[in-house]
């Protein structure tokens, strides 16, 4: 046929014009042709032109910048432009087949449009963002043109009588609407911005957040089409496989995400609801919430609604595809009488549905559509929970800082319930807010989908859809069972842990006493119970996951069966595969209800806490107080400008960050009123309306010493605290004195909003800032630097003076990175004597004109006690004629103090300087010399000890010690790892950070046993296999159906869905009821089996993971118990707590149902694209480039969302961190006024967060459209091929839908794989870290002998011998020991000392074989111990050691663990260790309960009950770790003796610290850096004067 415009049809002369130009249809085309051409011929020069040179850019570092009117207005219309144009070419070339030859005029104008409208959105985009508007005068003139056209067009065809009952009557009227549309547009952004016809256009300039660099989070800012595919995620993701993504790459939030923001939107609605008639109405929060945050949850709901409608397009569009595909096959095209106007066909409106091709474009355009609706609502869920958690966060940091301090301190508000707060309750608020929309959009899918069921099938549809409703509560009562369970297993695996922390904690004690065994047994005995409950966890997971998966099976089986009952008949097959896939639909949002309801319970409960929380006791607000919240932020809205400008000069700093320096102050002549605060006629309480503190009146004088003094508990911190304002007031005032007018108030603590009100406020409101020392030490997570400057400007001098006065430079010079060690990290934990000093050099620093120090002297000794007073104290703050408050016990400080108040049980005693209470008060003065005598003796016996510092000191240098090797060899690894990286640069990272881990997923499986792998593996593949016959079985059933009704001669030719239900009856005997009888059992008998496999592949995945779980744990426990002690030494706590607690968690519970989850989706996509393969092979070749775009759309996905996953993870712990801190040193902040600076610190923290969650969330987004896409791309792909092979009459009908309903469950299914494999991947990690620690080398506990041939009571005589003993820590380190040759002879008592490293402990623990003995060896009695079982050896020795290790239980545990001893015995040894009245007066006696780690006992008690476990354990060999460092004089002198004759007759090994407890020993052993120098009886080395021994003991006298 021969090509031409207007087509060449006999007789008809197409080109003729004599009935007038514009009534030649041919002509009116060609004239819709030439805007179109007008528009390509203008605008690609100019794009490519302007592509070149985008030189008049504003500055900004996005090419995001939208800033047209009506902009996104635009983009939708452009697409809908770009779909009528579809529909007009599809019209065209339908209307085209009708005709005897080629009319190219009834489609080229349409395709040509369609080319049009997408080049001038592509125009538009260019000049919108390069900003130069006069270029879119181009659009504004197509528009009229194109809109001009069209209208002839439809004139032409009003006026001949062609009406909405023709396609393209309809086509051209809505082209001329959105042409129209379109030019209102154009003409609105001249109006507005005025580019052309008006002199002076509008200057614009661009938001803020695209002018900050720092802001990478795109979303609010790019256009449409790139919003709804997440397309400006591009280059993050993909560039996460060149290098991690890092805090620095993914930037700040944009401002209207920030928390900041969102705290004041969540604030003023909170608010606004407290009238003025009921201002102690509390506002409800859920009220707050709305108004906040109502209009994007409404928005999500509506983009939820449509992309629910636009799902049934599916089931739908497979009915019609299946229908009318028999009336393409049967070519029996019955020519229908004409509608030609123009000479040309025109298509009735009805028939284009009709055409199996143009469903196939629709359902992708739907699925397309739907999808991207979906991603949109779940985005803006998202988002807006993102901002609520950000705005709540705020909200509860505020409280926490106006918390009143009774509320904490009467246990009304813990920190756990704080913590719970941030870490819980914000996070359900959050998740109930991302389901929100689910609340309403899923009653009207499910309406909607019964509705269409019954409309496919008749009364049998709503036999199905009830017994999908009937199980929904089933559902939801397994979803709370769920719940509960997750509980109680809580409980035991905390309880687990606390005993596997005791364990690590004194795991040196139990080697030493071979104890490892009975606790390792009672930690099993916990995981038992955690076990248990965890079975019911996967019992109850497994169910829900069968129900799941069965429930669609059981609808579709009742369904089919009572319709064969009602209708005697099977369904048709377009009917069957419709229902089929509307089933599908239907189950996920009853399956998704029960969550959803779960989780609106649990926000309601969660918002009952907050209010709760909101509505508890503030502190007294009182006139000098500032700093609250609402000042700041009005100010602080008042003065946004200031604050942007700062922010673009430092990007990284925020707002309230930037503090004046302060000025030193002088020598403060000035001061007129010598008193700094003034209590008057004071009562004040912790809020019990009990007064603690009654009758106060007292006076602080300016810039002296002030010292309060008093017994325990008579209220002098609590004195503090009420001139702090911490307390309630029931009467009286504190006075802080105004500072003169010469002076200005040290301004750089008052955060940057108030700096801008006038000084004279400043002055009215500002009590002095005090620098406080709070008695319980309190420190940040942070460096020690930052933790003495405390947010200080840092002046280098003042820094080292302070230092030195708090003598913290020996301390700081044994941290790994000195002063710039971050505190609490990696299990480096200070000691309580260094933690105070830390304090105290905090207050020191600040530079305030006073300073209350709450007994700073507590936890030291008294050489740095002494120390502290001199330099710091007196010399540093009176030199600076500070104002000190000091409250202490040491009373011989008293000649110091320039004013003395004393006090007594909460009121004041006596108030003046020493001399007026010596004259005044003798009987006082007394008390307190006779108190001085005693202290000075405590003080002697003080000096000769080794100071509680230096033991400190040793215990920090010996964990830094050991670690410092352990990272040496790590260190050394990791430049290995490095080395090897560079040298196959970029690709070999890339592999890496792209491997999924297989070997750990080996290694997984393994440990769940391998009958349950095969299992698992086999019922899998065959629940698959058997769903796949059911669908198969209804296709061959329902087509079976079709011909036999063909061939019987029975007529049915439906022409309507609705009329689907049979309505010839056969009657008995016709072919079909036999045929029918035999599908149906077949039916039946697969469904059952289905539904039982569902069952089984269920519970063996959850088993399979349990089995797992309880192995690793297994052995986890055992190698750690029996590691070798070195191992502790090299290993953070944190890092072998971690695999107990939150890897041990995931290999519980996590990783069983992301397995599940993913062996299913993979399953069902493999299932179904080979159902489709089989059925429409051809569809294999357009599988081959989606299976690439796949795979590297989930490479590129597993990595960034890995990365992101980790920030989001490693940003989450400091913000928790950080609310407990405030929480826990709220007095401190107040003191200090340092509410700003904290709750701006939250704020980032809160942000940083947020930005990462929020691109996490952003990545999951982008992955799902993109997998959507390609499911939308297969569905269309299976239904070409499936049309296209019909017509060479391959496959029937009834497997045509089968394929058609398993493309459109891969589109659901595809992202779940790639999910399910990115987190299988994340979680692998903690199945990794688990098994590096069981590649540990455990000690060796066999030994070369039998316990058989060791004799019962050896060693009896307790004669040692040592003989070129060499001894190391590790193979990799220098001995310890060297060469050391000794012999003790049986019951002697010898004492070994030497400086302190010369290795006096190693010996203890190479008694014990606990180190590497490489040369030489210690006989015991006969017997070399290194030939002994470690057990044996270990149990026939005794050690007390410098520690005191006591375990959470009773006495009698403690000091018996093995239950072997009788009660006399113990009573016996308690006597001995001089404990017996103590415990006998407890209540229980030996079954009185010891808390962790001993805390009900003081630290002496402790070391007598380690004594007294020494006893009970009848052993002829002793060995004293210096014992007795804790404990006071008395009570050592007795206990000397008590050895002495408790131990007559056993050999005592005593490793002393202080020389001067072994002089009398018969034999002292001297060490100096591991080698054995000296050893004698000790009165023979003390009569050489040079022996080192002497020496020692004179530097210690």
């Amino acid at each position: 046929m021969a090509l031409s415009f207007c087509g060449s049809d006999d007789g008809v002369n197409a080109y003729s014009v004599d009935k007038g130009v514009l009534n030649n249809g041919c002509f009116v085309d060609a004239l819709n042709l030439v805007p179109h051409v007008f528009l390509l011929f203008i605008t690609f020069p100019i794009l490519f032109i302007g592509w070149g040179s985008q030189s008049s850019k504003v500055q900004i570092h996005h090419n995001t910048w939208l800033h047209f009117p009506g902009h996104n207005l635009r983009w939708i219309l452009t697409f809908s432009l770009l779909f009528v144009h579809v529909c007009e070419f599809a019209e065209g070339i339908v209307s085209n087949k009708m005709m005897g030859t080629d009319h190219l005029h009834l489609y080229m104008p349409a395709f040509m449009g369609f080319v049009a409208a997408t080049t001038s959105v592509v125009y538009y985009h260019n000049i919108e963002t390069s900003n130069f508007p006069k270029l879119l005068l181009v659009l504004f003139i197509y528009w009229v043109l194109a809109f001009i056209t069209k209208s002839i067009k439809l004139w032409k065809y009003a006026e001949f009588k062609v009406g909405p009952q023709h396609l393209r009557f309809c086509i051209t009227a809505l082209l001329v609407l959105l042409y129209g549309l379109l030019m209102a547009v154009e003409i609105n952004v001249i109006r507005v911005r005025k580019y052309v016809f008006f002199t002076n256009p509008q200057k614009v300039k661009p938001p803020e957040d695209l002018q900050d660099l720092g802001v990478r989070f795109l979303q609010p800012f790019v256009n449409l089409l790139s919003k709804a595919t997440y397309w400006w995620m591009n280059p993050l993701i993909i560039g996460a496989h060149r290098r991690p993504i890092e805090l620095k790459k993914i930037g700040k939030l944009p401002i209207a995400m920030r928390a900041l923001t969102n705290y004041l939107r969540l604030k003023d609605a909170y608010e606004d609801q407290r009238t003025a008639e009921d201002p102690n109405r509390a506002p409800s929060i859920w009220r707050s919430m709305y108004r906040a945050f109502g209009r994007p949850i409404l928005l999500s709901s509506t983009f939820r609604y449509l992309a629910d409608l636009l799902g049934f397009a599916g089931p739908l569009c497979i009915s019609g595809i299946v229908k009318y595909l028999k009336e393409d096959g049967g070519s029996v095209t019955v020519r229908q009488e004409h509608d030609t106007y123009f000479g040309v066909h025109f298509m009735s409106s009805t028939k284009l549905l009709q055409n199996t091709s143009v469903l196939a474009v629709l359902l992708f355009l739907a699925l397309i559509l739907q999808r991207t609706f979906l991603q949109a609502s779940y985005y803006v869920t998202i988002e807006t929970g993102i901002n609520l958690r950000g705005a709540l966060l705020a909200m509860i940091y505020n409280k926490i800082l106006r918390l009143s301090t009774s509320n904490m301190s009467m246990g009304e508000m813990t920190l756990g319930q704080i913590n719970n707060l941030v870490a819980i309750e914000t996070n359900q608020l959050m998740w109930f807010l991302f389901l929100c929309p689910n609340l309403w959009a899923m009653p009207v899918q499910i309406v909607m989908g019964v509705i269409l069921l019954y409309y496919l099938l008749g009364w049998s549809a709503l036999v199905g859809a009830s017994v999908i409703v009937l199980l929904a509560p089933i559902q939801y009562l397994i979803a709370t069972k769920l719940a509960d369970t997750q509980k109680s297993t809580l409980e035991h695996s905390t309880d687990r842990l606390k005993k596997t922390t005791e364990i690590l904690k004194g795991i040196k004690l139990l080697k030493l006493y071979a104890w490892e065994n009975i606790f390792c047994d009672s930690v099993e005995e916990t995981r038992g119970k955690e076990l248990t409950s965890l079975k019911t966890f996967a019992f109850y997971t497994s169910m829900s996951i069968f129900m799941n998966a069965a429930i669609p099976i059981a609808a579709v089986l009742a369904t089919f069966v009572m319709h064969h009952f009602i209708n005697g008949t099977g369904p048709k097959p377009s009917a069957a595969f419709a229902a089929l896939a509307l089933f599908h639909i239907l189950v996920t949002p009853l399956f998704l209800l029960s969550t959803v309801v779960r989780f609106a319970v649990k926000a309601v409960v969660s918002v009952q806490k907050l209010g709760e929380f909101l509505q508890s006791d503030e502190i007294g607000d009182d006139s000098w107080r500032n700093g609250d919240m609402s000042v700041t932020l009005e100010a602080g809205k008042k003065h946004l400008g200031v604050t942007k400008a700062i922010n673009r000069k430092q990007p990284m700093r925020y707002k309230m960050d930037n503090y004046e320096q302060p000025t030193r102050r002088q020598m403060r002549p000035t001061e007129t009123e010598d008193v700094a605060v003034k209590v008057s006629n004071g009562f004040f309480t912790w809020g019990s309306n009990l007064s603690t503190l009654s009758d106060i009146n007292i006076r602080i004088p300016t810039g002296q010493l002030t010292m309060i003094v008093g017994q325990v508990g008579c209220g002098k911190s609590s004195l503090l605290l009420a001139m702090l304002g911490e307390m309630q007031t029931i009467d009286g005032r504190v006075y802080w004195s105004k500072l003169p007018d010469c002076e200005m108030a040290p301004d750089w603590n008052i955060s940057w909003s108030e700096r801008e009100e006038s000084d004279e406020d400043i002055r009215s409101k500002n009590r002095y800032s005090v620098a406080y020392a709070a008695q319980k030490s309190w420190l940040l997570n942070a460096t020690v630097e930052d933790n003495i400057t405390f947010g200080s400007p840092f002046s280098k001098q003042r820094y080292k003076a302070v230092i030195d006065a708090c003598s913290l430079q020996p301390d700081i010079d044994l941290l790994p990175f000195g002063d710039q060690t971050e505190i609490g990290e990696r299990g480096i934990n200070l000691s309580g004597g260094q933690r105070q000093r830390i304090c105290v050099a905090r207050a020191l620093y600040q530079n305030t004109n006073i300073v209350f120090l709450d007994d700073p002297f507590s936890a030291l000794d008294i050489h740095l006690s002494d120390h502290l007073m001199q330099e710091g104290i007196l010399k540093f703050l009176q030199d600076d004629k500070r104002t000190v408050v000091l409250v202490t016990h040491k009373l011989q400080y008293l000649i110091h103090a320039d004013w003395i108040i004393a006090m007594k049980d909460g009121s004041i005693l006596r108030e003046g300087t020493l001399k007026d209470i010596q004259t005044h008060d003798v009987e006082l003065y007394d008390h307190w010399k006779t108190l001085m005598n005693r202290q000075d003796q405590e003080l002697e016996k003080d000096i000769q000890q080794d100071s509680q510092t230096t033991l400190e000191r040793k215990t920090l240098r010996r964990a830094f010690y050991s670690r410092e090797t352990k990272n040496q060899i790590d260190d050394e690894d990791e430049e290995e790892e490095e080395e090897e990286e560079e040298d196959d640069n970029l690709s070999m990272t890339t592999n890496r950070r792209s491997k999924i881990p297989w070997k750990m997923c080996w290694c997984y499986l393994s440990s769940g046993g391998f009958f349950m792998v095969f299992l698992m593996v086999s019922s899998k593949l065959l629940k698959h296999s058997v769903i796949v016959a059911i669908d198969y079985w209804l296709a061959l059933w329902t087509s079976s159906k079709t011909n036999q009704s063909a061939s019987s001669g029975v007529t049915s030719n439906e022409t309507s869905l609705g009329d689907s239900i049979n309505t010839t009856f056969p009657t008995p005997g016709t072919p079909e009821t036999e045929h029918d009888s035999y599908y149906l059992p077949v039916f039946i008998i697969l469904c059952a089996a289905g539904i039982t496999l569902c069952l089984i592949t269920s519970l063996t995945v959850e088993f399979l993971g349990l089995s797992a779980a309880t192995n690793l744990h297994h052995n986890l426990l055992n190698k750690i118990i029996h590691a070798p002690i070195r191992f502790f030494d090299i290993t953070p706590l944190g890092q072998i707590l971690n695999r107990f607690s939150a890897d041990t968690n995931i290999i519980d519970q996590h990783i069983p149902p992301t397995l599940e989850s993913l062996t299913r989706s993979t399953l069902l996509c493999l299932s179904a694209i080979g159902v489709i393969s089989s059925i429409t092979p051809i569809f294999l070749i357009a599988l081959v480039p989606l299976a690439i775009a796949f795979y590297f759309i989930q490479k590129y996905f597993r990595v960034a969302s890995k990365d992101l996953q980790d920030l989001d993870d490693s940003t989450q712990l400091p913000l928790l961190c950080h609310f407990s801190e405030t929480a826990e040193g709220l007095t401190t902040i107040r003191a200090f006024r340092h509410e700003a600076r904290f709750r701006q610190r939250m704020l980032e923290l809160t942000d940083t967060n947020n930005t990462a969650y929020l691109f996490l969330s952003a990545a999951n987004r982008w992955l799902e459209v993109r997998t959507d896409y390609l499911g939308a791309v297969i569905v269309l792909t299976a239904a070409g091929a499936s049309i296209w092979s019909l017509r060479y009459d391959l496959p029937s009908v009834g497997l045509v839908g089968l394929g058609l309903t398993y493309a459109l469950t891969v589109t659901n299914y595809l992202n779940w794989v790639v999910r399910n494999l990115a987190d299988l991947e994340v979680q692998m990690s903690a199945v990794k870290k688990v098994n590096s620690f069981l590649s540990t080398e455990s000690e060796n506990y066999e030994g070369s002998m039998d316990t058989s041939q060791v004799p019962e009571n050896w060693p009896h005589n307790g004669e040692i011998k040592i003989q070129d003993l060499c001894v190391r820590y590790d193979p990799m380190l220098k001995p310890v020991l060297k060469h050391v040759n000794a012999y003790i002879k049986p019951s002697q008592k010898v004492g070994i000392c030497g400086r302190t490293g010369s290795g006096k402990s190693s010996l203890s623990l190479a008694f014990f074989n606990m180190v590497d003995i490489f040369e030489g060896k210690i006989i015991i009695d006969g017997i070399d111990i290194c030939k002994l079982p470690l057990q044996t050896l270990r149990s026939r020795l005794s050690i007390i050691l410098q520690d005191p290790v006591l375990f959470s239980g009773s006495i009698r545990f403690n000091l018996d663990p093995e239950r072997t001893c009788t009660d006399d015995r113990l009573w016996e040894a308690l006597e001995i260790a001089q404990l017996k009245n103590m415990v006998k007066a407890l209540p229980g006696g030996l079954d009185a309960v010891v808390t962790e780690g001993g805390e009900n006992f003081s630290v002496g008690q402790r070391q007598l009950f380690c004594l007294a476990r020494a006893f009970v354990r009848k052993s002829s060999i002793l060995i004293m770790d210096e014992a007795t460092a804790s404990i006071d004089m008395a009570t050592e002198n007795i206990l000397q003796k008590v050895v002495m004759t408790a131990f007559a007759d056993r050999t005592v090994v005593t490793i002393a610290h202080r020389v001067s407890s072994i002089l009398e020993a018969e034999q002292v052993l001297v060490f100096s850096s591991g080698i054995l120098v000296e050893s004698d009886s000790g009165p023979n080395l003390l009569a050489q004067e040079e022996s080192l021994f002497s020496v020692l003991v004179r530097t210690h006298k």
